[in-house]
């Protein structure tokens, strides 16, 4: 009846680092592929279409910008 108790403890000991470990891996995965898409979608769009979302986006939130 110890060995079992112990052997649960260990395994989930085992099965909670698992998860930690990965719930760690899942915020930079998501961070490196967020900026890299923003870094692609800002490379390749014009700059006066970056002003004018900029500019639009300014005016929506009620920022002065003029």
């Amino acid at each position: 009846m110890t060995t079992e108790t112990l052997s649960t403890k260990t395994l989930g000991t085992k099965t909670l680092s698992t998860a930690k470990a990965g719930s760690d891996f899942a915020p930079i995965l998501f961070a490196l592929v967020l900026g890299l898409g923003v870094i692609t979608v800002t490379g390749h769009v014009q700059a006066s279409a970056l002003h004018d979302a900029a500019h639009d986006v300014r005016h929506a939130t009620g920022f002065p910008c003029h």
